[in-house]
């Protein structure tokens, strides 16, 4: 397949931005990026006209709530917290957890995103995790599927239950192959929602099934209080295999315990401030060494799109550096090209699949986007960095290309039944809305 005539943002400094350039596709990788490639054998793609980046990565997304889109729309964390987690991820079968992360994995690819972690806390039983799984293979995105614990309150509540033995059939059930677009993680607790001994038990665990661990840390919640990366750190359980989820009042010294040990970090700028977790952390990080990855987090609250989620970073990172002393030059360092690497590169690195996918270069995946930039947003073209992370949204998402599967065309999802993906996601919000108490009054009179 050769992408022809793109302004092409490789990402990588090898090989800079391309002005009009292709891209051959063999074998779902990359083979070769250049202006005029002598390629008559090869499917073409017209991209001219467009932008083409490498695909997007969110790296921590709870995808079974995508069937509660916009329910908390402008909520707490504690209020998040009492009724998802606790209300209602206890209704959930196993059909719902399906429903939910095939809706948000399609929407995830119609955005162009192409890599997601998937947090999955809502594993009521072995039935529910295997759903979670088949519907992120069904949608063809590629996904790191991080195994975490039922929904319900026991589970966070300064618990002393360790993370469900269940995690070790799903990895070897479903995660063989270090060659799938499927990889496994643990999606763990933490110091502060659970006891320090069950924290080394979860460790342990991870440790044990090689698999990579993501963990919340730093959000201002209600009874709960310390330093969690710094209690980890005092246990001995920091790694390179970790990612540390918002951190927002993790302090600077913890930030620095990331770098030291190697870990990465995911940001979601726009809930976290929307539902008080704290300030987003993002410059604190950088003056620390560690470059954020960016994360869409629930779509109970936030849209699923990786446009919003770069300029929220953007904006919030730059007004971070304004000081109080007006008489002292406004001089943020942070760019729109920084936060484009957050969403794609750094992103790639917390998966720990940065020689796969994260830029466009010869023997790397072909997870690819074409982004229009002769739409009525979009045009004319100036700065295709800017066009890409300040003008575009979804709708400017021509193509989404995973390893070299074309998932999006022209504008629209490909081989997808929307009328039954519809059916199927309102019967599920009927179904869990319902079942805790939760319907509001104009679903209640249809």
């Amino acid at each position: 397949m050769l992408l022809k005539n793109g302004f092409v943002l490789t990402l990588d400094p090898a090989l800079g931005d391309l002005p009009r350039a292709d891209v051959l596709v063999e074998n779902g990788k990359i083979a070769q990026i250049g202006p005029d490639l002598p390629v008559t054998d090869a499917e073409t793609l017209d991209a001219a006209g467009t932008v083409v980046v490498p695909g997007f990565v969110d790296t921590h997304r709870h995808m079974w709530e995508t069937v509660l889109r916009g329910v908390l729309p402008a909520c707490t964390l504690d209020g998040y917290l009492a009724q998802v987690i606790g209300a209602i991820g206890p209704a959930y079968r196993p059909e719902d957890v399906h429903t939910g992360n095939l809706l948000g994995a399609l929407e995830a690819l119609n955005a162009g995103i192409t890599t997601i972690v998937d947090w999955s806390h809502c594993n009521n039983t072995p039935e529910h995790a295997d759903a979670g799984i088949a519907a992120l293979r069904a949608a063809g995105i590629r996904a790191m599927y991080a195994h975490g614990t039922p929904a319900g309150g026991e589970w966070w509540a300064y618990s002393e239950l360790g993370h469900p033995a269940d995690a070790r059939r799903v990895r070897e059930q479903y995660f063989s192959s270090e060659d799938d677009l499927l990889t496994f993680a643990l999606a763990v607790r933490g110091p502060g929602v659970s006891r320090p001994d069950v924290c080394v038990h979860d460790w342990r665990l991870a440790r044990e099934l090689e698999a990579r661990i993501s963990v919340h840390v730093g959000m201002r919640i209600t009874g709960v209080h310390g330093q969690a990366i710094a209690e980890l750190d005092r246990i001995g359980l920091l790694g390179a295999d970790t990612t540390y989820v918002h951190a927002n009042t993790s302090t600077d010294d913890e930030l620095a315990m990331i770098k030291r040990t190697g870990g990465s970090a995911s940001v979601a700028p726009y809930v976290e401030m929307l539902m008080g977790h704290g300030h987003p952390p993002i410059t604190r990080m950088l003056a620390q060494g560690v470059t954020p990855s960016l994360s869409i987090d629930v779509a109970t609250s936030v849209p699923g799109d990786m446009f919003t989620q770069m300029r929220t970073a953007l904006a919030q990172g730059r007004i971070s550096s304004f000081g109080d002393d007006v008489d002292v030059a406004f001089a943020p360092t942070l760019t729109h090209a920084d936060v484009l690497g957050f969403a794609t590169l750094a992103g790639a690195q917390a998966c720990g699949l940065a020689d796969r996918i994260g830029t466009l270069a010869p023997g790397k995946d072909a997870d690819i986007v074409l982004i229009r930039a002769d739409d009525i947003n979009t045009m004319p073209l100036v700065d295709p960095v800017a066009t890409v992370v300040t003008s575009a949204d979804t709708a400017n998402v021509d193509t989404v290309i995973v390893r070299g599967e074309i998932r999006k065309r022209a504008g629209k999802l490909v081989g997808v039944d929307l009328a039954r993906l519809r059916a199927d996601a309102e019967r599920s919000r009927d179904h869990v809305l319902r079942s805790s108490g939760m319907t509001p009054p104009w679903l209640q009179q249809n």
